[in-house]
Order: C-alpha cells, then structure tokens, then sequence
C-alpha cells in the first residue's frame, strides 16, 4: 500500500489559495495546490511521464508566444513564460513535477502544477522569488485563455504522438531484424504445424519473414495511430467554446507549435468534439495493443520452436543471457520472449483501462484523461524500451537447428497432402493412417502399394518444393 502522502521538510514557505493559507517547501518550484494535489492522492508513487511534462512544455510555449503576439499578455512576462516553458519541454525541471498520476479528474492537479513551475520560474527569471507569483501569476498569465479541459487534452495528445513517433521507428528495427533472419532461414526446411499438430512441410525463413511482416503492419497501424493525435482542440477553454480567448489565438497558437516542432498540429474542426471526445486516444491505444498482441503471438512461437534442448523442438537457439534456474544446473530460459510476453500483457491491460475512461466522458467534458494518458503513454514506452532489447538481445542473434528442423520436414505425414491430386484425398488418408500404425513411411507404403513410380514419389514428395506453389501434373490415376 502506498505511503501516506510525504512529510513536508523544513523550511517551509506558506502560500494562500481560495482554501486558505497552506505550507509549501521554500525550494519548491510548484506551489500551494500542486502541494494539496500531493497530500491528498498517494496512490501509486508515479508521476507524469517526461513526454507529457515536455508536451505541456511546448504547449504552454505555443500559448504564451500567441498571447503575446496578440497584446493579451504583457510581452516581458510572456517572454519569461516562453524561457521557463522551454526548460520544462526540455526536462530541465522535471522533479518539480510531483503530482501522482492518478489524481483528480481532467488533469487539474497536473495542469496546476504547471502553471506554478513555471510561474515561479519566470518570476526568478524576472527577479521575484519562489511562491509570490509577482509580477507572473500561474493563472492569470501562465494560464491566460486556457483552461485544464482544452490544455490536458492537447499536452496529452502532443504527448502520445511524441512516444509514437519514437516507438514507430523501434517497431520498425524489430520488422527488419525478423526479416533479415527470414533471409538467413531461407533454406532451412522444417515442418509446418497447424492446431499443434504435424502440417506440410515450410521453410523456416518463410515463418520469419511473416513475421517481419507482423511488425511492418504493425507500424503502419501506429503512424494511421498517430496521424488522428494531430487534431488539437486547443482554444476550446472551459467548455469548448472559446471563452476567454482571442479569436486567433488557437490558430496562432498551433501554427507556431508546428514551428517548433515537426509536425503539422492543425485546430479541431469542432473544439466541443476535442474536449468531449477522446477517440483519437482510444484509437492509439487499440493500436498499441495490436502491437502487443502480435508481439505474445511471435514470442509464444519462439519459445515453442527452442523448447528443449533435449525433450523440445528445438529447431531455434535463443541467445543464452542468463542462467535460468536456481536448482537445476546449466538450465538457459527463452528470458527475452517472456519479457516480451509480459511487457506486451501490461500494455493489453492499459488498453483495458483506455476504453473504460474514453467511454466515461460526461457532455462537455471527459474527465478520466489523467488515467488514459498515464496508460497510453506507460504502454508505449515499455513496448520500446522492451522491443529495444527483445531485438538486440534476442532475434538478431537466433540460430536455426538445420538438422532438427529437416528431420521434421521428413518426418512429417502431412506430405501426404502433395498426393492428393493423383491418389484422392480418401487414399491419402488411408495411406496417413496405415503409415501411423506401422510405423512406416509414406514413400515406403506407396511403393510397395504401386501407388506411384518412385520417379513421381520422388518429385511429389520433394520437400522443398512443397514450399512454393506447383501446378500439380496429376498424368493418371492408379
């Protein structure tokens, strides 16, 4: 269970909101409600992720520079806004972020904590000192025509598609890994299994370059993701309507976001959509969790195909990374399927938590951002930092077992499948079967059984070239 919320060290400095007077740390760049926010939820020791305190950062930059080309704020207190926001998107004040990640609804707390970073961070610019908000108030300056129901929304945003744009790269490595192995596997022939049993024979490097392809689809999925986090409703304010705000301040203000950055950032086409409805988030969340999914399927399989050594397929070596057990000696675990199995499990469950809080939204306003940002922007940046190593550590330095994998692709009586065009699939099965009780191979049976000429066994049954398609040339019939 989480501590209760943190002794305030002393010295202590107090500061005054509509609650009344309440102690704050001197050296505290954050102020009084960001240190109610602290007291009151002590729930999980997790702060905000560093590209949703960075995308606040850009944000509250955008929005200042706009306010002051607009003659709404004062230009040497926006000026002082801009340099501390830019710090904050920098990360250079990253530990006066102190607000937990489940915390109260709409991201208040979060967006209090900082508007008073960076008032009292412009105020030291200026001169003033920590908690006097002069001649920079954290609301009536750093937060002038915004509003936490249009800014968390947008910082979220901006902030998923900042770890998409990181993750879609890794996503892609991890493709290219799994298809250069593809390439490698080429010539490796092994037995195809379907429901866990024997199938036709396949190529190795044909199951690996569908994987690559999984990771592929996968990105594209992740930048269709990341291109609808474009769409900001910033300017909405309280309720999507503007209130408070210069008519040209949201174009302005996402015009010189897309300066900064490089993205095109482009105002919603409805400011009461953007703040109602967080679709945009759901959508990038199903996409991390069809990442996920793949990611369970694929590394399940590759545990499958380098169980053994001795009582297993065997047919693949995993990099040996670690010992694996702690009573049976010279035991080597598949470590980094299992971590990409557990990562991506994690990143299923924050799907979960995405859908609950995207349908939780009331008329104008959802209130439940706080949670489906913390899960969205958690699950992405444990896929990359786990895809990161799962590729290095484990799939670019896979071995195929040629000898096993071919003793499979011989040893398997779904070759009898090649026959089916010139015995029928009825004798075929026959054959299967009796192959089964005896203990006999097919070739074996279907010449003692004249079935065939050894000529046309030879070329039907030929392994390899089960793995392509061929015309079958069924000339007769016995």
């Amino acid at each position: 269970m989480p501590s209760a919320a943190p002794k305030l060290s002393s010295p202590m400095r107090q500061e005054k909101d509509s609650l009344g007077m309440h102690p704050v740390p001197r050296d505290a760049y954050y102020g009084v409600q960001t240190q109610r926010a602290v007291e009151n939820y002590p729930i999980s020791g997790q702060r905000a992720s560093a590209a949703l305190i960075e995308a606040y950062g850009l944000q509250k930059w955008a929005s200042a520079r706009a306010n002051e080309e607009l003659g709404m704020v004062p230009r040497r207190l926006a000026r002082a806004i801009q340099k501390a926001a830019l710090e904050v998107a920098a990360h250079r004040w990253d530990p006066q972020f102190v607000v937990d990640v489940y915390q109260a609804g709409a991201g208040v707390s979060f967006h209090m904590n900082v508007n008073e970073v960076l008032a009292n961070r412009a105020n030291q610019i200026l001169g003033g000192r920590l908690g006097e908000y002069k001649p920079v108030h954290p609301n009536d300056h750093v937060n002038f025509g915004q509003s936490t129901n249009d800014t968390f929304p947008t910082a979220m945003r901006i902030a998923a598609r900042l770890e998409f744009d990181r993750l879609v790269p890794q996503v892609r490595a991890c493709g290219q890994a799994f298809a250069a192995k593809g390439k490698e596997f080429d010539g490796v022939l092994k037995s195809g299994r379907t429901h866990m049993q024997d199938a036709v024979p396949i190529r190795l490097g044909q199951e690996f370059a569908a994987y690559a392809l999984a990771f592929e689809r996968c990105a594209g999925e992740l930048e269709h993701a990341a291109a609808g986090l474009l769409e900001l409703g910033l300017g909405g304010s309280a309720v999507g309507t503007g209130l408070n705000t210069h008519p040209r301040y949201r174009v302005l203000a996402l015009r010189l976001l897309s300066g900064r950055t490089s993205h095109n950032w482009r105002p919603a086409a409805d400011m009461r959509f953007a703040m109602q409805s967080q679709l945009p988030m759901a959508v990038a969340s199903s996409a991390l969790r069809n990442l996920a999914l793949e990611v369970i399927r694929i590394s399940n399989d590759l545990r499958l195909l380098s169980s053994g050594p001795m009582t297993g397929l065997n047919e693949l070596q995993l990099p040996a990374l670690q010992p694996g057990s702690s009573i049976m000696p010279g035991k080597v675990n598949p470590v980094m399927p299992e971590l990409a199995a557990m990562v991506s499990f994690q990143a299923v469950g924050n799907d979960i938590s995405v859908a609950l809080a995207v349908q939780a939204g009331q008329l104008e306003l959802n209130v439940m951002m706080p949670a489906m940002a913390h899960a969205v922007l958690h699950a992405a940046g444990i896929l990359r930092n786990m895809l990161a190593v799962f590729t290095e550590r484990c799939v670019r330095g896979l071995k195929a077992n040629p000898e096993r994998c071919r003793f499979y692709a011989g040893a398997t009586l779904a070759q009898a499948t090649a026959l089916n065009p010139y015995i029928g699939y009825a004798r075929a099965a026959e054959l299967v079967k009796e192959a089964l009780a005896t203990n006999r191979s097919l070739v074996d049976l279907a010449r003692e059984k004249n079935l065939l000429s050894p000529a046309e066994l030879s070329r039907i049954l030929d392994a390899r070239a089960m793995t392509e398609p061929r015309v079958p040339k069924p000339e007769k019939r016995r």
